[in-house]
């Protein structure tokens, strides 16, 4: 009966004898294999002692280049980088065709710091992988994936553009390279984003896009809860080992035991997550909840925010380190109650951790402007701007409310040195349009709109977040294309985040992105007194800024058409005091606002807690629906995704219902609670009047 890799039966033979044997040329090599692998404990040193010996009285073995390859991975997992090389130096000196070797070799050169070695051994492997076979695919799909990555994280991003391209074109069924492919499209403001071609088609480039993405290209809510299901589906997946729970409830309602709260992020440092939440930990009441903070980003050192997070909770726990099994294990041995999710489908997530239930009731809040689609999030904290009760068919979560899903920091460092014009590049005299959000933000319809505005107001500036060189001059190009010159598109460099804010309030009006808004972008611009315009639409990231705009008491900033949005922004270029007068209303109401009323906002977030647990022990919590959200993706793959935004809510729901129609008139949809209801014959038009 064979014995499984990580297990050495009582009978096996002592270290000394295997590597005995190994000097005698008597161990062979899956006998070599087996022993290694089944070691525990220190099993990495054992493995290097085991591999190194059987190397040395073996080399003339016609598979030792294996060997050299597995000694490599036992060196790294030993801690000695600089044998591995050496290792895999050899193993494709042995075998130069070996293509894990170049891949590994690769990866262990970057984390060594040499980048453009790594680079030159994945380029070598892509340009000698002439195979057609399913491993030669893979692994040069494998090095043109590394290439982008790296390229990418050194902001070289038309050639990772290329790199990834080119491994999307080679395995378009594969979405991870066109997941970062589209996304550094969006960073470079590279119109149209999607670029189809007879290797890929438009349903594989919308596969690919991820959730964050797509929130950025359509304003489209229905498609972005079925994008979430889908990707939850397949770039989540199920817990290999099954999940922990479901956990039952503990009773702690009416006994005076405190609520455990736990958080999960990678984001509680100088990111805008750690920002918004500081003040709102602090002021959490320690008597009613308990809060824990399970960190899974990079060690920081020297990071005020990282600190001051630390200081504010009971009980922090780094889980960089741990798999997603061991982090959630740790969870549920520490007893938690409400465990959030901040950062959803979002840089460094850790979703899987979720998966598992290590928690009675699971939230998502804060970290993803949208719905997560799974099975296991239950609830979905936001307010009355961004998702009213006729938006609530767009999210599998139940839906909680706070007076502003936007917390800042009043504590907020703010340079003392206020900047000029002049420093900053800006002309003292011109009306200055501000739009500082990531450049991922920017459309073509946004900037058509824009440009549209710069026309019409000719003592204007468009003062932008820099992107890289080619992509400000790829604006400036498009500015000029439309009518614009290109010196009237002005770009802020990047600056430490106190000066940031202190340079803000120089430009007059902001104006907002569509169809992803501003987030804590907006409540920073208020925050400083610069008033913002935006273009409310139906998805969450597209109404986002106008709950921040709304609860700084300016609600009548918020546009509901893109022709009402250019108007406003024209009407304030050409009489800047009307634009004044908005900010004397901030300056009047900064401190009465929603906005700051971060007190109110801790307390409303402890009823809410309190509020699940009490469901939670009466069996009561809700459980997402996912009902037919295969359908959707497939309905809303085939819509004109970019131009979605300008419909009305009519029209945009009738793309839905007709081509649900057709499709349930081939074969049957059961009901759901979306746009196919059970009394969708009779009461459709009636909804459709009042939405």
């Amino acid at each position: 009966m064979s014995k499984t890799n990580s297990q050495i039966p009582n009978s096996a033979p002592s270290v000394a004898t295997v590597v005995e044997r190994a000097r005698s040329r008597q161990l062979s090599l899956p006998e070599l294999i087996q022993f290694a692998h089944g070691l525990r404990g220190d099993g990495a040193r054992m493995q290097v002692e085991f591999y190194k010996n059987w190397i040395a009285f073996n080399s003339d073995h016609p598979l030792v280049h294996l060997v050299y390859f597995n000694y490599s991975v036992a060196l790294r997992e030993a801690g000695d980088l600089a044998g591995a090389i050496n290792a895999l130096q050899e193993c494709i000196r042995l075998d130069p065709k070996f293509a894990p070797a170049r891949i590994n070799l690769g990866r262990a050169l970057e984390d060594g710091g040499d980048s453009a070695q790594a680079l030159g051994q994945w380029r070598g492997l892509v340009d000698a992988s002439a195979s057609v076979t399913p491993g030669g695919i893979g692994y040069k799909l494998m090095a043109l994936q590394q290439i982008g990555r790296v390229l990418e994280n050194s902001e070289q991003f038309a050639d990772a553009e290329d790199a990834l391209r080119q491994a999307v074109e080679l395995r378009p069924d594969k979405t991870e390279a066109g997941q970062h492919w589209i996304s550094l499209r969006q960073r470079q403001c590279k119109w149209p984003t999607l670029l189809p071609s007879e290797h890929a088609s438009p349903k594989q480039m919308l596969d690919a896009i991820s959730p964050i993405s797509l929130a950025a290209y359509a304003d489209d809510p229905m498609f972005q809860l079925a994008k979430a299901y889908m990707y939850n589906k397949t770039s989540v997946g199920r817990p290999e080992t099954g999940p922990i729970g479901p956990i039952a409830p503990r009773k702690k309602t009416a006994t005076g035991k405190r609520l455990r709260v736990g958080y999960v992020s990678s984001d509680l440092r100088e990111h805008a997550v750690g920002f918004a939440l500081c003040e709102v930990l602090e002021l959490q009441d320690k008597s009613k909840v308990e809060i824990f903070a399970y960190y899974c980003g990079d060690p920081r050192s020297g990071d005020a925010t990282h600190a001051r997070i630390r200081a504010a909770v009971d009980q922090w726990r780094d889980i960089g380190g741990l798999s997603d099994l061991q982090a959630a294990q740790k969870i549920a041995d520490d007893a938690i109650d409400i465990l959030v999710d901040l950062n959803g489908y979002t840089k460094h997530a850790r979703t899987k951790i979720f998966a598992y239930r290590p928690a009675p009731v699971i939230v998502n809040w804060c970290g993803y402007p949208g719905t997560m689609g799974s099975p296991y999030h239950h609830y979905l904290i936001a307010d009355r701007h961004i998702i009213p009760p006729e938006n609530e068919i767009y999210y599998s979560e139940r839906v909680l409310r706070i007076p502003c899903n936007q917390p800042i920091d009043r504590k907020r460092e703010i340079s003392a040195f206020s900047p000029t014009r002049a420093q900053v590049g800006l002309p003292d005299h011109a009306f200055v349009y501000a739009s500082l959000n990531g450049m991922q933000k920017l459309t073509a319809n946004c900037f058509a709109r824009w440009m549209t505005i710069l026309r019409d107001v000719p003592d204007s500036v468009l003062w932008l977040l820099t992107g890289d060189a080619e992509t400000n001059q790829r604006l400036r190009d498009a500015a000029g294309e439309r009518g614009v010159g290109a010196e009237r598109v002005i770009f802020a460099q990047k600056a430490a985040n106190p000066y940031h804010l202190a340079r803000i309030s120089l430009a007059d009006l902001f104006l907002d992105t569509s169809p992803y808004g501003a987030h804590s972008t907006a409540a920073d611009a208020l925050t400083m007194g610069l008033p913002i315009l935006t273009l409310q639409g139906r998805s969450f990231a597209s109404r986002f800024c106008s709950s921040v705009i709304a609860a700084a008491g300016l609600e009548d900033l918020i546009c509901h058409t893109p022709e009402a949005y250019v108007q406003r922004a024209i009407a304030f270029g050409r009489d800047p005091e009307s634009v004044a007068r908005y900010r004397d209303q901030l300056q009047l109401r900064r401190e009465s606002s929603v906005l700051r009323d971060i007190p109110a906002l801790a307390r409303r977030l402890e009823e809410l807690f309190w509020q699940m647990q009490s469901e939670c022990e009466r069996g009561a919590t809700p459980q997402p629906d996912l009902t037919n959200l295969n359908i959707y993706y497939e309905i809303g793959a085939e819509l004109d995704l970019e131009n979605i935004e300008l419909l009305d809510e009519q029209s945009y729901r009738s793309l839905y219902l007709e081509r649900l129609a057709k499709w349930s008139a081939y074969a049957a949809i059961p009901p759901d609670k979306r746009f196919w209801q059970e009394d969708r014959e009779t009461d459709a038009p009636r909804r459709e009047a009042v939405a």
